[in-house]
């Protein structure tokens, strides 16, 4: 491991703990407990659509309300590498904290805490697959995931059994911004818990990070089947975020 890298691994905990330094964009206060995980996403890409609430309806489980903007639902792919995945008061482990991922996504509140629920989630590291999903109940799959970089732009391709595949170039094509409240790009990144299902009981797990700095982006999707529902043909709702660090709680029920 070159000097740089470890340089990266040593700094990254400090960087993931100062995210709880900024909380007054929070919608609700931070919990009283401490938060057991921190995790550093680069070079992430959101890609969203409008989807009708009635095709999203079916595919969320009863107790999580659908959040609408503008009239619609919305459905996020996105794109990314994790890096600095570790323990509290852990130092990443080499070789075993950076994995890439891709999830699927919709907007859902339960109990007035607006927060994420994932329709799948993809990622490279079988590991990291069996843990979140003992830890966190969430859908994860391990995929074959390649991701290159060419000047600014990022080639990233996944694939997995059962026809599920994504492939994109893209990369930021403007300023870098944080969204507003109440606009489009505030209701589809701001969001401070994630909802699974465990048991048929409705589980929340509170995360936390500084305001996302956002770009626009430009990209190239070439193919992707990843989505549960078909995608409108117009042109998807794009973002760029070059790095956003995160802290994670628990999975309880909610």
């Amino acid at each position: 491991m070159i000097q740089g890298e470890v340089r990266e691994l040593l700094s990254t905990p400090a960087r993931q703990a100062s995210a709880l330094s900024f909380t007054e964009h929070r919608p609700w206060p931070l919990p009283s407990a401490a938060w057991v995980m921190g995790q550093t996403w680069d070079d992430l890409l959101f890609i969203h659509h409008r989807v009708p609430v009635e095709e999203l309806r079916p595919l969320v489980p009863e107790g999580l309300e659908i959040d609408e903007h503008s009239g619609s639902g919305w459905l996020g792919v996105t794109p990314f590498v994790v890096t600095g995945l570790r323990a509290r008061g852990l130092l990443p482990l080499p070789f075993a904290s950076s994995f890439r991922e891709l999830n699927v996504r919709t907007y859902v509140t339960r109990d007035g805490k607006p927060g994420i629920w994932f329709f799948s989630l993809d990622a490279s590291s079988q590991l990291a697959v069996e843990a979140a999903r003992r830890l966190y109940r969430l859908p994860y799959f391990r995929a074959q995931i390649s991701i290159r970089r060419r000047g600014d732009e990022l080639l990233y391709d996944c694939s997995r059994d059962a026809g599920k595949a994504f492939s994109a170039t893209y990369g930021p094509d403007g300023a870098v911004f944080n969204a507003d409240p109440g606009s489009l790009e505030h209701f589809l990144t701001e969001r401070y818990c994630l909802y699974a299902e465990h048991e048929s009981r409705i589980c929340r797990a509170e995360i936390h990070h500084a305001p996302w700095p956002l770009q626009p982006a430009h990209a190239r999707i070439d193919l992707n089947t990843m989505p549960p529902v078909k995608m409108a043909d117009d042109a998807p709702l794009l973002h760029f975020s070059a790095r956003q660090d995160v802290v994670i709680w628990p999975l309880a029920e909610a």
